[in-house]
């Protein structure tokens, strides 16, 4: 029986050991995920309240085209391709907030609405649809003196 528990003690003293030697020579890349981590957090707290306002309490009613697009093609172009690179980092944070500190599904959501992309409008339309989304994002509209979003 002693042989056992020796045992025992002696893995999870090596497996002490071993965690404490991978924490000791990944010290620098630890620390700059946690700096990273910290500053989307900080991003995601400043932007997504401004963000959520800038949707048109309207957005969800119906699928409306950009007039914007026929009367400038060249600006209207680089304008999305703008959007786009933002939303998709925003998307990138989000998901990295699911397990670091932050707003990561709010920030999911907030990324997909400015991305481009086939069926955008549809999938928009049922996550908005959950009651407890819908809820959070009228709470922080509400908080910027904009009208709740009419689904």
């Amino acid at each position: 029986m002693k042989t056992v528990k020796k045992g025992k003690e002696f893995l999870e003293n090596n497996l002490i050991d071993q965690i404490s030697g991978i924490i000791l020579n990944y010290k620098n890349f630890i620390l700059w995920l946690g700096s990273i981590s910290f500053l989307v957090f900080i991003f995601s707290l400043i932007s997504i309240k401004w963000l959520v306002a800038l949707i048109p309490s309207d957005y969800f009613i119906e699928d409306k085209r950009n007039k914007y697009q026929s009367s400038y093609p060249l600006t209207w172009l680089i304008s999305i391709i703008i959007k786009n690179i933002i939303g998709y980092i925003l998307i990138i944070g989000g998901i990295l907030m699911l397990v670091l500190p932050g707003q990561g599904l709010f920030t999911i959501i907030i990324g997909l609405m400015l991305s481009n992309y086939p069926g955008k409008y549809f999938i928009e339309r049922k996550f908005i649809a959950i009651p407890s989304v819908l809820k959070t994002i009228n709470w922080l509209r509400k908080k910027s003196n904009k009208p709740p979003l009419e689904v």
